[in-house]
């Protein structure tokens, strides 16, 4: 699994909980199509986290690189069924910063029966 991660601030924090419908709104929709596997939306608890991450965390799962390629691919577009979710969360948002993990060891980097422990990675 792949591991599209965004932290960020929201501009208006009194609209917390709008922002969480917009947000379930557009990566649910995307989740139901099968462009993305899954997501989770956090929040920083009690100021907890370092100083350059924002407030708020998403993580969207995805299988590969081609999935997720698609899924911007289809926010791309800015059709009239996808733009207005898109946008009701993209203009929310500030100090943006995004990543990519993937679970480890995965299928490409996995330990083979002929090395020990004690070779490294």
């Amino acid at each position: 699994m792949n591991y599209y991660e965004a932290w960020f601030n929201l501009k208006d924090t009194t609209r917390d909980l709008d922002f969480t419908e917009r947000m379930h709104a557009f990566l649910g929709h995307l989740e139901n199509r099968g462009m993305i596997e899954g997501y989770r939306l956090t929040r920083r608890k009690l100021g907890f986290g370092p100083a350059g991450l924002g407030e708020f965390h998403i993580t969207i799962e995805v299988k590969d690189l081609v999935q997720l390629e698609e899924a911007f691919l289809h926010a791309a577009t800015r059709s009239p069924e996808i733009e207005p979710l898109h946008a009701g969360v993209h203009t929310a948002v500030e100090d943006v910063k995004f990543a990519l993990y993937r679970d480890f060891p995965d299928s490409v980097r996995h330990r083979d029966d002929h090395q020990s422990h004690e070779d490294g990675p």
